[in-house]
């Protein structure tokens, strides 16, 4: 019997840089940042909200 390989892939792979979090990752720019810590940065980073 083959022993199982260990799996590198999927959404679990990918965390936010900043608080480790796996769940709602913005990936656009390769930013790599989940939703919440992008509010908290979203100014410093350069972006402007509209609306």
């Amino acid at each position: 019997m083959v022993q199982q390989e260990e799996r590198y892939k999927g959404k679990g792979l990918r965390r936010c840089k900043l608080c480790g979090n796996s769940r709602g990752m913005i990936r656009a720019h390769k930013l790599y940042i989940c939703r919440r810590c992008f509010r908290e940065v979203a100014k410093e980073l350069g972006f402007v909200k509209y609306g």
